[in-house]
């Protein structure tokens, strides 16, 4: 591991943020928290934490020393000031004269002196960094460091690396406890440099910002050099199938199995997030997988994000997706069932007795394909993974130099329902279409980019599909999230199997599509070329049959239903003048929305559709408008609000509609009219 230090990066730093009102001290902290945060074997998705003792002035003007330490839902990747909430240093230091403090006290009376009340709460491991005496302070979870903690003889292996370097601190919950114990050691040699958090973590110290970060490096860096010394061959591949089944034919699956069906048609339905490499293939598909795998999680922080093991499932052989699926099911049971035996066991110790949380797995280990993270949103599945990843080098490295042992299963528990751990991940109310994924073809312009705002607006995962690919990269980047651009010709039946394979192995499956893409062609129908009425209805119709089969196999593979939304156009209904090579196509679409609810109403699949009028998009040009107006013979301004309403209509209004339609959970066969009025294009 490299020292990132630059004397030029820090003084830009300090530049930066003496200009909005901070002093060097919160500078440098700030610049060397980033380059600690930024580096995943240190610290993970809001882990660790850093620290500074300085000086504030109060609002009385006086001076007074505080402590600024990472606050509560910051990451130190991306952190600024205002993630170092200043804490009053005396008040603090005379709470060590306790026996004990709860954590509800702990935390009311260090929000009670903080500098400014609309701070985030101060991180849970402040008291320990207010007892040690030391200006900077770096905490991290150093994969390299913990392999060598996570072992039977943890402590020894640590103690023959880094010798009186180093003090040693036996596992205790962060908190009070913790504070006073590492407090403690640390004043049985006040010459060590940092502190070894035994199957937790590491803490560096120093004067100045850049002696406590580069010591973190040069002590991580001597656990990465003991990790490369006297390795031993680990995990012996298992037999696993000639030819496994891809993850876009899994994972629909598994996310179907993973559903919990809350009744009448309704699933509390999970994102997933899939990742290989050649190191995680060398863990899934080691023949001992379900023994180092099942042991825990490197360090008590993860189990919050991964709970505290995986669920191992069978090797899926390609053609033979229905007895994976049976054998899938079986070990997620499993695993529910262990989850359930795990939590009764361990509550026993309460009084009063914790609430069971879900028993839902949240890493999935797949041999021969990789792994896969579990969450309620992209961003959760992400994160879930990204620590599967972690631990995945994390045991390989501890098993090369030993036997993976981390913390007891009573630890992991008290940590897991720990409500200071669970505070991290926020009681939120969910949006309306959360933890499902949506699909918009035509998404790079008008209607389908007004639809897919719409639907990430509602909370839904939402996946862009243009032919213009920069085009759907571009929708994707202005939804923000996660959401996934897709280059996707909706007329070349492989392009749009393409492209729903990627989809669905990119969020795990499919349970919205707004079959959009279309073009409109005029012509006098007596008269037209042939080529252009078969043109328009290879986009206008036969592409949203290939679009909706695509999804149907997504959606019957999962078994949680699903929703097809077409646009229609009200030339299904009202046919304008010299349109119909337009408007045939259209109507023969209105019918197979039809024609899907009906045969894929018992499969809990509805089929919709929003049959809109005269809306601005890539579509209807100023071109177009133009000569429908003339055919109509009425200005451009009447021709766009032509209606019983005399309203113009808006490609956000179409969106609207198709989310009414996605949330009307008991409506199929049903097409709205989005128009401002056309007693013609109505339909009863």
């Amino acid at each position: 591991m490299k020292s990132l230090w630059s004397d030029s990066d820090a003084q830009a730093f300090v530049a930066k943020y003496k200009d909005q009102g901070h002093n060097e001290d919160v500078a440098l902290r700030v610049y060397t928290t980033r380059l600690l945060g930024g580096d995943p074997r240190l610290v993970l998705h809001g882990g660790g934490n850093t620290s500074v003792k300085t000086r504030a002035t109060d609002l009385l003007g006086d001076s007074v020393d505080v402590l600024c330490v990472k606050g509560s839902g910051w990451d130190m990747g991306n952190i600024e000031p205002a993630g170092l909430p200043a804490v009053r240093m005396e008040p603090l230091l005379k709470l060590r004269q306790l026996d004990k403090l709860s954590d509800e006290d702990m935390v009311n009376y260090q929000r009670a002196n903080l500098m400014d009340q609309t701070s985030p709460n101060p991180s849970v491991e402040t008291l320990l960094h207010a007892f040690l005496p030391h200006k900077f302070i770096d905490h991290t979870h150093s994969t390299a460091v913990l392999s060598v903690t996570d072992q039977p003889d943890g402590e020894e292996q640590c103690r023959a690396l880094y010798g009186k370097r180093m003090g040693y601190v036996p596992y205790i919950m962060p908190g009070f406890a913790l504070a006073k114990k590492a407090a403690e050691v640390f004043e049985q040699d006040p010459t060590v440099e940092g502190l070894i958090l035994l199957k937790h973590g590491i803490f560096t110290f120093g004067d100045s910002a850049r002696s406590a970060y580069e010591l973190m490096i040069e002590m991580v860096t001597l656990a990465e050099d003991r990790l490369k010394t006297n390795r031993k061959q680990v995990f012996v591949p298992a037999k696993l199938p000639a030819k496994t089944a891809s993850v876009a034919e899994v994972a629909p699956i598994l996310r179907g199995l993973l559903s919990l069906d809350q009744g009448d048609g309704a699933y509390k339905r999970w994102v997933l997030d899939f990742r290989t490499s050649d190191a995680i293939r060398n863990y899934v598909d080691g023949a001992d997988v379900e023994r180092y795998s099942q042991v825990g999680v490197v360090t008590p922080d993860h189990t919050i994000r991964t709970k505290n093991w995986p669920v191992v499932l069978p090797a899926p052989e390609a053609g033979k997706l229905d007895e994976w699926a049976a054998g899938a099911k079986t070990a997620i049971g499993a695993f529910e069932a262990l989850y359930h035996d795990y939590f009764a066991r361990n509550n026993e110790r309460f009084h009063p007795g914790k609430t069971e949380l879900d028993p839902m797995p949240r890493v999935i280990l797949v041999p021969g394909l990789g792994l896969f993270g579990v969450g309620a949103s992209k961003k959760d599945a992400m994160i879930a993974a990204d620590i599967a990843v972690n631990t995945v080098e994390s045991v390989t490295d501890a098993e090369a130099i030993g036997t993976y042992s981390p913390v007891t299963e009573a630890d992991m528990f008290d940590c897991e329902y720990w409500s200071l751990e669970q505070a991290k991940l926020g009681k939120g109310t969910e949006k309306a279409l959360a933890r499902q994924v949506a699909v918009i073809t035509g998404g790079g312009s008008g209607i389908g980019a007004a639809a897919a705002r719409a639907f990430a607006k509602e909370g839904c995962e939402v996946a862009v599909l243009d032919r213009n690919e920069a085009a759907a990269k571009d929708t994707a980047r202005q939804v923000g999230g996660k959401a996934l651009g897709v280059a996707c010709d909706v007329t070349d039946p492989a392009s749009v199997k393409a492209a729903f394979q990627a989809v669905a192995a990119h969020f795990g499956g499919i349970d919205i599509v707004v079959s959009n893409a279309g073009a409109a062609w005029q012509g006098q129908v007596g008269i037209v070329d042939d080529s252009v009425v078969r043109q328009s209805f290879e986009l206008n119709f036969f592409a949203h049959q290939s679009v909706a089969q695509a999804a149907v196999a997504v959606m019957k593979a999962q078994g949680t239903g699903g929703c097809l939304l077409f646009n229609t156009s009200k030339q299904a209904l009202n046919p304008g003048k010299n349109f119909g090579p337009y408007g045939m196509p259209k109507a023969a679409t209105l019918f197979l929305m039809k024609q899907y609810a009906l045969d894929h109403g018992g499969d809990g699949i509805r089929s919709n559709a929003v049959n809109a009028d005269r809306i601005r998009s890539g579509l209807l040009t100023p071109e177009m408008i133009a000569a429908r107006s003339k055919a109509r013979g009425v200005t451009e301004k009447d021709y766009m609000a032509g209606n019983l309403l005399g309203r113009e209509v808006t490609a956000e209004d179409v969106a609207d509609a198709f989310v009414w339609l996605a949330r009307a959970t008991k409506t199929t066969a049903c097409t709205i009219t989005v128009d401002g009025g056309n007693i013609e294009a109505s339909l009863r």
